[in-house]
């Protein structure tokens, strides 16, 4: 069916139009001074030696270097994007890795089409790129290394057009496709952001890649508690519902069809056994509090305060971290409120939050410009600095 095409369409979306193929011909013609980036400390002696030998040599000898040493080529690209940013050499890295892929895969010349604003060429061509490397398996784990997640999950939250939400969650999709990786994506907020764009896609094929990279998650993790993760994960941004809408409909590619059948299978079930303490723990590792009824439960705080500790205060630390970094009064509010609960029923617990930069953070969150903020944020540091609250 269609997403089965994808990967051999992924080839033809890569492959720029004579516009780009003559921009990038022209870009190849200024070569670059590495030895002046060596001289001003802006690359390493490794990475100068690498690439000026890489781009000297033919396209033959450019296939035989890659077989080679191509962890040491993805190092260097990935390098150079990181410390340069003259537009001109950027293009030039660009380009150069555009061609390297091209050796690599032995795609053929495509008609694929590009929007006409340049920079926008120049960012689908890029995505393009990245689709076609992460259709092999090593360069998914060197991409993951290198936290190129956060690149995509950044393009994704920053409101972009269609195609290359398409390409960015195609190339989610790819690394979802090793179990290994599955694992530690665990670390991003992948689920979040597609469901955000699930809700408001009106795009076929955007839905079609989101609930492929959905089963993927599911599917491909090796881990139960992996996979129960990210199921939880999907319900608590109500990706569960929207499933039940999109079932509603009628879809020509039975792909579509057969993903939403697997996905809400998965979610019922994993409905059936959430916990109080799953659901709170799912919300909290979504990043986005609140005022759901475990929050204000005296029974939960009661049966579940210490269960914050577990995994080296891991959801402790995240409560703290979501004090610092957001910027949702909701969520700085459904914070503080928690952590005046984890000490009220946690006898030790305003030594961990101390520790941990809690009560400072709660403390400057009392002079916040929004109301309900500053209300949890002093009810919290009361808490705080009772003696022995605690039930």
């Amino acid at each position: 069916m269609k997403l089965k095409m994808d990967i051999r369409g992924a080839v033809d979306a890569a492959v720029p139009t004579n516009i780009i193929a003559a921009k990038a011909a022209e870009v190849r013609a200024n070569k670059v001074n590495w030895q002046s980036y060596l001289q001003g400390q802006m690359i390493s002696a490794e990475d100068c030696e690498f690439i000026k030998k890489f781009e000297i040599a033919r396209s033959e000898d450019k296939q035989a270097v890659l077989t080679k040493e191509g962890h040491q080529c993805a190092k260097t690209f990935l390098n150079l994007m990181a410390h340069i940013s003259k537009e001109q050499t950027v293009q030039y890295i660009l380009t150069l890795i555009d061609d390297t892929l091209q050796v690599k895969t032995r795609a053929e010349p495509g008609t694929g089409t590009i929007s006409p604003s340049e920079s926008s060429q120049y960012v689908q061509c890029v995505a393009g790129c990245l689709q076609l490397m992460l259709r092999v398996n090593e360069y998914r784990f060197a991409w993951v290394e290198a936290d190129g997640v956060n690149c995509i999950t950044a393009v994704l939250s920053n409101k972009c057009g269609f195609q290359l939400q398409y390409q960015m969650i195609f190339c989610v999709w790819l690394l979802a496709f090793s179990p290994q990786l599955c694992e530690q994506l665990r670390r991003y907020n992948v689920v979040p952001a597609l469901s955000d764009i699930l809700q408001e896609s009106v795009k076929e094929k955007v839905t079609r890649i989101i609930l492929a990279a959905f089963r993927n998650l599911l599917e491909k993790s090796a881990e139960r508690e992996t996979r129960q993760e990210y199921a939880l994960a999907m319900i608590q941004c109500k990706v569960l519902k929207q499933l039940e809408n999109l079932d509603q409909q009628k879809y020509d590619d039975e792909d579509i069809t057969d993903d939403i059948k697997f996905l809400l299978e998965r979610l019922g079930e994993s409905v059936q056994d959430l916990s109080s303490f799953d659901e709170y723990s799912s919300e909290l590792k979504s990043g986005r509090l609140e005022w759901s009824p475990v929050h204000k439960s005296e029974k939960f705080w009661r049966e579940n305060a210490v269960r914050l500790n577990e995994k080296n205060y891991e959801l402790l630390k995240i409560l703290t971290r979501l004090l610092e970094v957001s910027d949702d009064p909701q969520v700085i509010a459904v914070a503080a409120h928690d952590v005046g609960e984890y000490v009220r029923h946690y006898p030790r617990g305003k030594r961990v939050i101390e520790q941990l930069g809690g009560k400072q953070l709660v403390m400057n969150h009392m002079h916040h410009e929004d109301q309900l903020v500053r209300y949890n944020a002093l009810l919290a540091v009361q808490k705080l600095m009772v003696h022995n609250w605690y039930v």
